[in-house]
């Protein structure tokens, strides 16, 4: 058992040791595509995804010098019928090379990464192996032990992205050494039974295509067949939540909301975990080293990157075009790459069949929120300076400098918000209250009464503000609003709060090709 070469199975076993959620199945899809055409696999997923675990099970799978069945006996891949003669058939029957890129990174040092792995591979290979003839081309001795061992290899590649994010300088050399093993040659097919490569980052492109392409890619933005695999499913939650006594409704608000197909969404794996584990929803993201970079990208000078992050913070959708991202974190021509990066890095969800993203739960909107205060671009502090304003303006039922301030934000945002309806005075609304992630969290057609309430924000446990019911009306009065709210019972879903709620009526009407707002506000106090 070797470093780089056959790395055994501890890793995994300390892994089921601990609280797991089952993703052995996605040893059956790497199965399906051992000796095919499909065998060279890459899956990008953000930080604390789940990478290195997933790494760590295929090792101790496909690895021939130790006997995992133990670990696999209970999970899917072994008990479901329709894996299982897959399982037998490939449980412990490879040499595994083993390339843990972060780690190998800081290993070279100056002897330089790639002539690293090829002599540490080279010479584990030789120790394993003493009849092996070693060849000046790493390639043609990987041949040569296929040959000698009647076996091909199965590659594992976990954050393979690291020496492109992190020594970009070596960028040329290192896809040049991956091409030269991951052709899809002859040689390739006579070296490796599959390939399975994770990262952050999707390939890198070389023009317009993948540099290495004949990987099958699967991204945050197309997971296709892996999308369960990605991060944690609402089932898988929900069972960890009843196993463990914690709240599902609070895991669905903190860290729901990855939407990977049109169905379903998953959770971010590494914070569900954490809450499980100390019984507390709340940003965990901020204890990785992704936290660090959000501000450096949506400081970057794009033309309506300000305005964007302002809608996604409101709540609003955007529609991105992810075709023009190089895959790296250098090369960005426009906002559009920035926003795609955010969405490999798991800072926005995406859905691929609308090309729409959204900021997909609390903890993320936490982290936006505390970062969008330290950009130092005027029009990004004007705008949260505008936001701050009117909820001060709204919580001291100042009704007529509310309706100006709506008035002036639908005015700027003609652009994107072209239809006259209340579906697009709801969209102003929240693009105007945009910062309310200090003080509030923001409820969406809220079951109350006899109806949805349009708006409500909620004040946090740490202030002492009033709760906002909001109505929105077109064509119609603000004092209208006020009555359905009454009417329909809306601030029924807040009994019991005990403080001060303020209902606030918004109407939108044009008078002589003229956008007119009014606004009313009065207070209840819930018993």
């Amino acid at each position: 058992m070797g470093i780089y070469l056959n790395p055994g199975n501890s890793g995994f076993a300390e892994i089921r040791n601990s609280t797991y959620v089952d993703k052995s199945g996605l040893i059956g899809l790497i199965n399906d595509t051992i000796g095919t055409t499909q065998k060279l696999t890459c899956i990008s997923r953000p930080r604390r995804f789940g990478k290195s675990f997933a790494a760590q099970m295929l090792c101790a799978y496909y690895d021939k010098t130790c006997d995992s069945a133990p670990l696999f006996a209970d999970l899917e891949i072994a008990v479901n019928p329709a894996l299982r003669h897959s399982y037998q058939e490939h449980l412990n029957r490879y040499d595994v090379i083993y390339l843990d890129m972060t780690n190998i990174l800081g290993e070279a040092g100056s002897e330089g990464m790639l002539s690293f792995i090829r002599r540490k591979v080279t010479e584990e290979l030789a120790d394993a192996y003493p009849g092996l003839r070693v060849d000046e081309s790493f390639s043609t001795t990987l041949v040569h032990a296929a040959e000698l061992t009647g076996n091909k290899f199965i590659a594992i590649i976990d954050e393979w992205d690291v020496p492109i994010r992190e020594t970009p300088e070596i960028q040329k050399q290192y896809l040049e050494f991956l091409r030269t093993l991951f052709k899809g040659s002859g040689t390739t097919a006579r070296i490796f039974a599959a390939a399975y490569m994770t990262g952050i980052l999707p390939i890198k492109k070389d023009g317009s295509q993948s540099a290495i392409s004949d990987f099958k890619e699967f991204s945050m933005i197309n997971p296709w067949k892996f999308a369960g695999y990605v991060g944690f499913t609402k089932k898988e939650v929900q069972t960890l939540c009843e196993e463990h006594g914690c709240d599902f409704a609070m895991m669905k608000h903190w860290y729901d909301g990855y939407t990977l197909t049109e169905d379903a969404s998953v959770y971010n794996p590494n914070s569900v975990m954490e809450a499980v584990r100390y019984h507390s929803c709340r940003s965990y993201w901020t204890e990785t080293s992704a936290s660090k970079n959000l501000m450096d990208y949506i400081s970057m000078d794009f033309d309506g990157l300000s305005k964007t992050i302002a809608e996604l913070l409101g709540g609003i959708e955007v529609p991105v075009d992810t075709n023009g991202f190089a895959n790296d974190l250098v090369t960005f021509q426009n906002k559009d790459d920035i926003l795609t990066l955010l969405i490999h890095l798991g800072y926005l969800a995406y859905h691929e069949k609308t090309k729409m993203a959204h900021i997909p739960n609390e903890e993320i909107r936490l982290e936006f929120s505390k970062s969008v205060r330290k950009v130092r671009r005027e029009e990004t502090i004007r705008r949260v300076r505008e936001s701050d304003q009117l909820i001060m303006d709204t919580i001291q039922m100042k009704a007529d400098a509310v309706a100006a301030r709506i008035q002036k934000i639908h005015a700027e945002e003609t652009a994107i918000l072209y239809y006259n309806d209340e579906q697009a005075l709801r969209s102003v609304i929240k693009l105007a209250y945009f910062s309310y992630k200090d003080y509030y969290l923001k409820f969406e057609e809220l079951p109350a009464g006899d109806g949805y309430a349009d708006l409500v924000y909620f004040p946090k446990k740490t202030t002492a503000l009033p709760a906002l019911v909001i109505e929105l009306k077109w064509k119609k009065s603000a004092q209208g609003a006020i009555a359905q709210i009454k009417e329909k019972r809306y601030p029924d879903a807040l009994q019991g709060y005990g403080k001060d709620v303020l209902l606030v009526g918004i109407s939108y009407n044009v008078e002589n090709d003229k956008r007119k707002h009014t606004c009313v506000i009065e207070k209840m106090l819930l018993s």
